[in-house]
């Protein structure tokens, strides 16, 4: 879930000056694979190295939470739970790709807030926040909580954000740069028909 929002912010980099820290409990890599778990098989993935832990992390002003196979496990995200509600007032913007919303659904700092999540794990995810404003659309840019669908919708939620920080032409050039067709119509999402979610 993260890689493609920071490829946008990779390539919006170059010409703006920003700052990136990877937060974890620890500086040991993190997988992209869920933990040991008797129904889920994955032999491919990732190992992501933090830049900092969530006690020595640097003040930041936006928060990208990523979703993924943990996020629904909430003695796994105790650690993650508390760190985000250290720095959740303070921070400017925070963007939740996928199931990350399902990280802040679960803590309640959704309520009351519309929000989306991936269709495919709809209905666990939505019955972590009873209180939300769920919406099937594919993003959902109501400042100062940002969240959206999918993988792909990430990165159209993180072009939504660089329009809205940084002008219409920045995020139109990051787009060129990537060669990414951007789908610019926050309403546009056909994964809600396909696994019948209903908001």
């Amino acid at each position: 879930d993260v890689f493609g929002p920071l490829s946008a912010l990779n390539v919006l980099s170059r010409t703006h000056t920003m700052e990136l820290s990877i937060l974890a409990e620890s500086k040991a890599p993190v997988s992209t694979n869920p933990k040991p778990n008797p129904f889920i098989s994955m032999g491919f993935g990732q190992d992501i190295v933090p830049t900092h832990t969530f006690e020595n992390a640097t003040e930041i002003e936006v928060l990208l939470i990523p979703g993924g196979f943990g996020t629904h496990n909430r003695n796994a995200m105790a650690p993650v739970e508390s760190y985000i509600r250290s720095v959740f007032p303070t921070v400017q913007y925070v963007i939740t790709i996928c199931t990350g919303s399902a990280i802040l659904a679960g803590m309640g700092l959704l309520d009351n807030r519309r929000a989306t999540t991936n269709k495919a794990t709809w209905d666990s995810t939505v019955a972590l926040g009873p209180k939300v404003n769920w919406v099937v659309d594919d993003t959902e840019g109501v400042t100062p909580v940002w969240s959206s669908s999918g993988v792909s919708a990430g990165i159209d939620v993180t072009f939504a954000f660089i329009d809205k920080l940084y002008g219409s032409e920045t995020a139109k050039h990051v787009a060129n740069v990537m060669e990414y067709d951007r789908h610019v119509d926050d309403k546009w999402d056909p994964f809600a028909d396909i696994w019948g979610n209903k908001a």
